[in-house]
Protein backbone atom coordinates (compact mmCIF):
# COMPACT_ATOMS: atom_id res chain seq x y z
CA UNK A 1 0.00 0.00 0.00
CA UNK A 2 1.04 3.62 -0.47
CA UNK A 3 1.98 5.67 2.59
CA UNK A 4 3.24 9.21 3.12
CA UNK A 5 6.10 9.41 5.62
CA UNK A 6 7.46 12.52 7.32
CA UNK A 7 11.08 11.42 7.26
CA UNK A 8 12.34 14.56 9.02
CA UNK A 9 11.06 18.09 9.69
CA UNK A 10 10.13 19.70 6.40
CA UNK A 11 10.38 16.51 4.32
CA UNK A 12 7.72 14.04 3.15
CA UNK A 13 8.27 10.90 1.10
CA UNK A 14 5.78 8.47 -0.47
CA UNK A 15 6.67 4.87 0.36
CA UNK A 16 5.23 1.49 -0.52
CA UNK A 17 4.67 -0.64 2.58
CA UNK A 18 2.92 -3.90 3.30
CA UNK A 19 -0.76 -3.60 4.07
CA UNK A 20 -1.62 -4.55 7.66
CA UNK A 21 -2.53 -8.14 8.46
CA UNK A 22 -5.32 -8.54 11.00
CA UNK A 23 -4.21 -9.28 14.55
CA UNK A 24 -6.39 -10.50 17.44
CA UNK A 25 -8.42 -7.72 19.05
CA UNK A 26 -7.83 -5.34 16.14
CA UNK A 27 -9.62 -3.96 13.10
CA UNK A 28 -8.47 -2.78 9.67
CA UNK A 29 -9.87 0.40 8.18
CA UNK A 30 -9.69 1.33 4.51
CA UNK A 31 -8.88 5.03 4.85
CA UNK A 32 -11.15 7.41 2.93
CA UNK A 33 -10.50 10.82 4.50
CA UNK A 34 -7.59 12.39 6.39
CA UNK A 35 -8.03 15.74 8.13
CA UNK A 36 -4.87 17.80 8.45
CA UNK A 37 -4.50 19.19 11.97
CA UNK A 38 -2.16 21.38 13.98
CA UNK A 39 -0.31 18.33 15.30
CA UNK A 40 0.55 17.32 11.73
CA UNK A 41 1.65 20.85 10.87
CA UNK A 42 3.76 21.15 14.03
CA UNK A 43 5.37 17.77 13.35
CA UNK A 44 6.25 18.91 9.84
CA UNK A 45 7.76 22.08 11.31
CA UNK A 46 9.69 20.10 13.93
CA UNK A 47 8.06 21.74 16.95
CA UNK A 48 5.71 18.94 18.08
CA UNK A 49 6.45 17.45 21.53
CA UNK A 50 6.40 13.67 22.11
CA UNK A 51 7.60 13.09 18.56
CA UNK A 52 10.27 11.11 16.69
CA UNK A 53 11.06 10.72 12.99
CA UNK A 54 10.43 9.10 10.60
CA UNK A 55 6.69 8.98 11.22
CA UNK A 56 3.51 8.45 9.23
CA UNK A 57 1.27 11.31 10.36
CA UNK A 58 -2.51 11.43 10.46
CA UNK A 59 -5.10 10.81 13.18
CA UNK A 60 -8.20 12.69 11.97
CA UNK A 61 -9.47 9.76 9.96
CA UNK A 62 -12.51 8.01 8.55
CA UNK A 63 -13.02 5.03 6.31
CA UNK A 64 -14.62 1.66 5.71
CA UNK A 65 -14.24 -1.26 8.09
CA UNK A 66 -12.76 -4.13 6.04
CA UNK A 67 -11.73 -6.62 8.73
CA UNK A 68 -12.07 -6.98 12.48
CA UNK A 69 -11.75 -9.24 15.48
CA UNK A 70 -13.72 -8.81 18.70
CA UNK A 71 -15.79 -5.82 17.62
CA UNK A 72 -19.37 -6.76 18.53
CA UNK A 73 -22.04 -4.78 16.68
CA UNK A 74 -19.80 -3.69 13.80
CA UNK A 75 -20.19 -4.84 10.20
CA UNK A 76 -17.82 -5.24 7.26
CA UNK A 77 -17.89 -2.20 4.92
CA UNK A 78 -19.46 -0.06 7.65
CA UNK A 79 -18.48 3.60 7.66
CA UNK A 80 -16.41 4.27 10.81
CA UNK A 81 -13.99 6.48 12.61
CA UNK A 82 -12.02 5.66 15.76
CA UNK A 83 -10.46 7.14 18.89
CA UNK A 84 -6.77 7.54 17.98
CA UNK A 85 -5.44 7.42 21.54
CA UNK A 86 -4.50 3.86 22.39
CA UNK A 87 -4.51 3.36 26.16
CA UNK A 88 -3.29 0.60 28.47
CA UNK A 89 -6.54 0.27 30.43
CA UNK A 90 -4.94 -0.31 33.83
CA UNK A 91 -2.76 2.68 34.81
CA UNK A 92 -3.76 5.26 37.43
CA UNK A 93 -5.43 7.46 34.79
CA UNK A 94 -7.25 4.65 32.97
CA UNK A 95 -8.52 3.26 36.28
CA UNK A 96 -10.56 6.44 36.81
CA UNK A 97 -11.74 6.78 33.20
CA UNK A 98 -9.12 9.31 32.09
CA UNK A 99 -7.97 7.20 29.17
CA UNK A 100 -7.15 10.44 27.31
CA UNK A 101 -4.06 10.91 29.52
CA UNK A 102 -3.05 7.27 29.99
CA UNK A 103 0.44 6.92 31.42
CA UNK A 104 1.39 4.64 28.54
CA UNK A 105 -0.69 6.31 25.83
CA UNK A 106 0.16 5.81 22.17
CA UNK A 107 -1.36 8.50 19.97
CA UNK A 108 -1.84 7.42 16.39
CA UNK A 109 0.33 9.57 14.12
CA UNK A 110 2.41 10.88 17.03
CA UNK A 111 3.92 8.11 19.15
CA UNK A 112 3.20 5.47 16.51
CA UNK A 113 2.52 5.57 12.77
CA UNK A 114 -0.78 7.08 11.75
CA UNK A 115 -3.23 7.07 8.90
CA UNK A 116 -1.59 8.82 5.95
CA UNK A 117 -1.89 5.48 4.23
CA UNK A 118 -4.42 3.41 2.32
CA UNK A 119 -5.10 1.04 5.24
CA UNK A 120 -4.67 1.27 9.00
CA UNK A 121 -5.01 -1.32 11.77
CA UNK A 122 -6.34 -0.09 15.12
CA UNK A 123 -7.45 -1.74 18.38
CA UNK A 124 -11.07 -2.84 18.03
CA UNK A 125 -12.05 -1.07 21.26
CA UNK A 126 -11.34 2.30 19.60
CA UNK A 127 -13.89 1.88 16.78
CA UNK A 128 -16.84 4.25 16.50
CA UNK A 129 -19.95 3.75 14.36
CA UNK A 130 -20.50 6.29 11.60
CA UNK A 131 -24.16 6.76 12.61
CA UNK A 132 -25.07 8.20 9.22
CA UNK A 133 -22.32 10.83 9.11
CA UNK A 134 -20.35 11.40 5.90
CA UNK A 135 -16.67 10.52 5.59
CA UNK A 136 -15.81 14.24 5.82
CA UNK A 137 -17.87 14.67 8.98
CA UNK A 138 -16.40 11.56 10.58
CA UNK A 139 -12.84 12.74 9.92
CA UNK A 140 -13.66 15.92 11.84
CA UNK A 141 -15.05 14.18 14.92
CA UNK A 142 -11.61 13.84 16.57
CA UNK A 143 -10.62 17.54 16.51
CA UNK A 144 -14.10 18.51 17.64
CA UNK A 145 -13.81 16.02 20.51
CA UNK A 146 -10.62 17.80 21.61
CA UNK A 147 -12.55 21.08 21.60
CA UNK A 148 -15.48 19.58 23.48
CA UNK A 149 -13.15 18.08 26.09
CA UNK A 150 -11.51 21.46 26.72
CA UNK A 151 -14.90 23.13 27.11
CA UNK A 152 -16.01 20.43 29.54
CA UNK A 153 -12.84 21.01 31.57
CA UNK A 154 -13.77 24.69 31.86
CA UNK A 155 -17.21 24.01 33.42
CA UNK A 156 -18.72 27.02 31.67
CA UNK A 157 -21.84 28.56 33.15
CA UNK A 158 -24.55 30.11 30.92
CA UNK A 159 -23.74 33.71 30.09
CA UNK A 160 -20.13 33.46 31.26
CA UNK A 161 -17.64 35.55 29.30
CA UNK A 162 -15.33 33.02 27.68
CA UNK A 163 -12.20 34.10 25.85
CA UNK A 164 -10.98 31.62 23.25
CA UNK A 165 -7.53 32.30 21.88
CA UNK A 166 -6.83 30.94 18.42
CA UNK A 167 -9.28 30.67 15.52
CA UNK A 168 -7.85 27.54 13.94
CA UNK A 169 -9.97 24.37 13.70
CA UNK A 170 -9.57 23.48 17.40
CA UNK A 171 -10.33 27.04 18.46
CA UNK A 172 -13.37 27.24 16.18
CA UNK A 173 -14.71 23.99 17.59
CA UNK A 174 -14.08 25.30 21.09
CA UNK A 175 -16.11 28.41 20.28
CA UNK A 176 -18.96 26.23 19.03
CA UNK A 177 -19.09 24.00 22.08
CA UNK A 178 -18.72 26.98 24.42
CA UNK A 179 -21.71 28.53 22.64
CA UNK A 180 -23.69 25.32 23.11
CA UNK A 181 -22.91 25.52 26.85
CA UNK A 182 -24.33 29.05 26.91
CA UNK A 183 -21.09 31.05 26.99
CA UNK A 184 -20.73 34.58 25.73
CA UNK A 185 -17.80 33.93 23.42
CA UNK A 186 -14.91 36.28 22.68
CA UNK A 187 -12.52 35.21 19.90
CA UNK A 188 -8.89 36.40 19.90
CA UNK A 189 -6.55 35.82 16.96
CA UNK A 190 -3.93 37.63 14.87
CA UNK A 191 -5.55 36.65 11.58
CA UNK A 192 -8.29 39.08 10.55
CA UNK A 193 -9.65 36.66 7.93
CA UNK A 194 -10.22 34.00 10.57
CA UNK A 195 -11.80 36.53 12.91
CA UNK A 196 -14.19 37.47 10.12
CA UNK A 197 -14.96 33.75 9.70
CA UNK A 198 -15.87 33.66 13.41
CA UNK A 199 -18.30 36.50 12.88
CA UNK A 200 -19.84 35.35 9.61
CA UNK A 201 -19.95 31.57 10.02
CA UNK A 202 -20.06 31.01 13.79
CA UNK A 203 -21.84 34.23 14.79
CA UNK A 204 -19.31 34.91 17.57
CA UNK A 205 -20.49 38.14 19.24
CA UNK A 206 -17.05 39.57 20.03
CA UNK A 207 -13.75 39.34 18.15
CA UNK A 208 -10.42 41.00 18.94
CA UNK A 209 -7.23 41.10 16.89
CA UNK A 210 -4.37 40.05 19.17
CA UNK A 211 -2.05 42.50 17.42
CA UNK A 212 -4.07 45.37 18.90
CA UNK A 213 -2.22 47.49 21.44
CA UNK A 214 -5.16 47.50 23.85
CA UNK A 215 -6.41 43.90 24.03
CA UNK A 216 -6.85 44.05 27.82
CA UNK A 217 -8.81 47.29 27.56
CA UNK A 218 -11.12 45.80 24.94
CA UNK A 219 -11.71 42.75 27.10
CA UNK A 220 -12.43 44.92 30.10
CA UNK A 221 -14.98 46.92 28.14
CA UNK A 222 -16.73 43.81 26.79
CA UNK A 223 -16.90 42.19 30.25
CA UNK A 224 -18.03 45.32 32.10
CA UNK A 225 -14.65 45.66 33.79
CA UNK A 226 -14.51 42.11 35.12
CA UNK A 227 -12.39 40.37 32.46
CA UNK A 228 -13.24 36.84 31.23
CA UNK A 229 -13.82 34.18 33.86
CA UNK A 230 -12.96 31.44 31.37
CA UNK A 231 -9.88 31.63 29.16
CA UNK A 232 -9.05 28.80 26.74
CA UNK A 233 -5.90 28.66 24.65
CA UNK A 234 -6.10 26.81 21.34
CA UNK A 235 -2.94 28.23 19.78
CA UNK A 236 -0.07 26.27 21.26
CA UNK A 237 1.91 29.51 20.93
CA UNK A 238 4.09 30.18 23.96
CA UNK A 239 3.81 33.96 23.79
CA UNK A 240 0.02 33.75 23.48
CA UNK A 241 -0.18 31.30 26.39
CA UNK A 242 1.92 33.46 28.70
CA UNK A 243 0.21 36.71 27.72
CA UNK A 244 -3.27 35.32 28.37
CA UNK A 245 -2.68 35.13 32.13
CA UNK A 246 -3.22 38.91 32.04
CA UNK A 247 -6.71 38.42 30.67
CA UNK A 248 -8.07 36.32 33.55
CA UNK A 249 -10.79 37.72 35.72
CA UNK A 250 -10.95 37.02 39.45
CA UNK A 251 -11.92 33.40 40.04
CA UNK A 252 -11.17 32.55 36.40
CA UNK A 253 -10.32 29.15 34.94
CA UNK A 254 -7.60 28.98 32.30
CA UNK A 255 -7.59 25.86 30.12
CA UNK A 256 -4.66 24.97 27.86
CA UNK A 257 -5.76 22.91 24.88
CA UNK A 258 -2.78 24.15 22.86
CA UNK A 259 0.57 22.51 23.56
CA UNK A 260 4.07 24.00 23.60
CA UNK A 261 7.56 22.64 24.20
CA UNK A 262 8.61 25.63 26.29
CA UNK A 263 8.05 26.69 29.91
CA UNK A 264 5.03 28.70 31.02
CA UNK A 265 5.82 31.92 32.88
CA UNK A 266 3.40 34.14 34.77
CA UNK A 267 3.19 36.42 37.78
CA UNK A 268 2.41 34.34 40.85
CA UNK A 269 0.99 37.31 42.84
CA UNK A 270 -1.38 38.28 40.01
CA UNK A 271 -2.49 34.67 39.52
CA UNK A 272 -2.78 34.10 43.27
CA UNK A 273 -4.90 37.13 44.04
CA UNK A 274 -7.41 35.99 41.43
CA UNK A 275 -7.46 32.49 42.93
CA UNK A 276 -7.01 31.37 39.35
CA UNK A 277 -7.28 27.80 38.17
CA UNK A 278 -4.90 26.51 35.50
CA UNK A 279 -5.77 23.29 33.68
CA UNK A 280 -4.42 21.32 30.78
CA UNK A 281 -6.78 19.55 28.40
CA UNK A 282 -5.30 16.53 26.66
CA UNK A 283 -6.99 14.59 23.86
CA UNK A 284 -10.57 13.45 24.57
CA UNK A 285 -12.59 10.59 26.04
CA UNK A 286 -15.18 8.22 24.59
CA UNK A 287 -17.91 10.40 26.09
CA UNK A 288 -16.54 13.42 24.22
CA UNK A 289 -16.51 11.53 20.92
CA UNK A 290 -20.08 10.32 21.41
CA UNK A 291 -21.19 13.85 22.36
CA UNK A 292 -19.62 15.26 19.18
CA UNK A 293 -21.21 12.65 16.93
CA UNK A 294 -24.60 13.37 18.50
CA UNK A 295 -24.13 17.13 18.14
CA UNK A 296 -23.38 16.75 14.42
CA UNK A 297 -26.31 14.40 13.87
CA UNK A 298 -28.62 16.81 15.70
CA UNK A 299 -27.37 19.79 13.64
CA UNK A 300 -26.02 21.63 16.68
CA UNK A 301 -22.76 22.03 14.80
CA UNK A 302 -21.79 21.84 11.12
CA UNK A 303 -18.11 20.90 10.81
CA UNK A 304 -18.14 20.91 7.00
CA UNK A 305 -17.95 24.70 6.95
CA UNK A 306 -14.41 24.44 8.36
CA UNK A 307 -13.14 22.65 5.23
CA UNK A 308 -11.47 25.23 3.01
CA UNK A 309 -9.11 22.98 1.02
CA UNK A 310 -9.68 19.50 -0.43
CA UNK A 311 -6.89 17.50 -2.06
CA UNK A 312 -6.13 14.01 -3.25
CA UNK A 313 -3.69 11.86 -1.27
CA UNK A 314 -1.25 11.99 -4.18
CA UNK A 315 -1.03 15.80 -3.87
CA UNK A 316 -0.37 16.09 -0.13
CA UNK A 317 3.45 15.99 -0.41
CA UNK A 318 3.48 19.00 -2.72
CA UNK A 319 0.70 20.96 -1.01
CA UNK A 320 1.50 20.45 2.66
CA UNK A 321 4.11 23.20 3.14
CA UNK A 322 1.69 25.78 1.69
CA UNK A 323 -0.81 25.08 4.46
CA UNK A 324 1.62 26.60 6.97
CA UNK A 325 1.31 30.01 5.30
CA UNK A 326 -1.46 32.30 6.59
CA UNK A 327 -2.03 33.82 3.14
CA UNK A 328 -3.17 30.39 1.90
CA UNK A 329 -6.37 30.90 3.90
CA UNK A 330 -6.46 27.32 5.18
CA UNK A 331 -8.74 26.55 8.06
CA UNK A 332 -9.11 22.81 7.49
CA UNK A 333 -7.54 20.79 4.68
CA UNK A 334 -9.22 17.47 3.92
CA UNK A 335 -7.46 14.67 2.05
CA UNK A 336 -9.32 12.08 -0.05
CA UNK A 337 -7.79 8.62 -0.38
CA UNK A 338 -8.57 6.35 -3.33
CA UNK A 339 -7.99 2.73 -2.30
CA UNK A 340 -7.83 -0.46 -4.34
Amino acid sequence: METLVCVKPGTFKYEERNAPVLEPGHAIIKIKRIGICGTDLHAFEGIQPYFAYPRILGHELSGELVAFDNAPGFKINERVTFIPYFNCGHCVACSVGKTNCCVHIKVCGVHIDGGMAQYLMVPSYTLLHGNGLTFDELALVEPLAISAHGVNRACIKPGEFTLIIGAGPIGLGTMEYARIKGATVIALDINETRLQFCKDKLHVPYTINARSANVAQQLSKITNGNMPTVVIDATGNLKAINTAFQYMGHGARYVLIGLQKGDINFSHPEFHKREGTLMSSRNATLADFEYVIDSIRNKLIDPLKYITHSVKFSAVKDEFARWLKPDTGVIKAMVSVDNP
